[in-house]
């Protein structure tokens, strides 16, 4: 199952009881943090849930997989995700 930012809002929506839109820009705005942070600095920790990283990755060589010809990947950052001992006990009903 997935979650979706307007499931989200909905849910910020019927908690904190506050305006639907004013849900939105909330959940809205937490996410264009999040991704600025994590551009900017490259680390973000979430205490109880986990730990977001920016990991860079080399350039090198690949395949094509529908014509199997070689090519380079080229260098590139990519996001990461380190769960919590706090998240991982919970998902396994600890």
């Amino acid at each position: 199952m997935s979650v979706t930012k307007v499931e989200l809002a909905d849910l910020v929506y019927e908690q904190m009881k506050i305006d639907k839109k004013d849900a939105s820009e909330l959940v809205d705005m937490f996410f264009e943090e999040l991704k600025n942070t994590l551009a900017k600095e490259g680390e973000i920790q979430l205490s109880g849930f986990g730990k977001f990283s920016v990991k860079e990755k080399k350039e090198r060589r690949g395949r094509n997989p529908q014509t199997k010809k070689p090519l380079t990947i080229s260098k590139r950052r990519v996001a990461t995700f380190h769960h919590s001992q706090v998240l991982k006990d919970r998902l396994n009903n600890k």
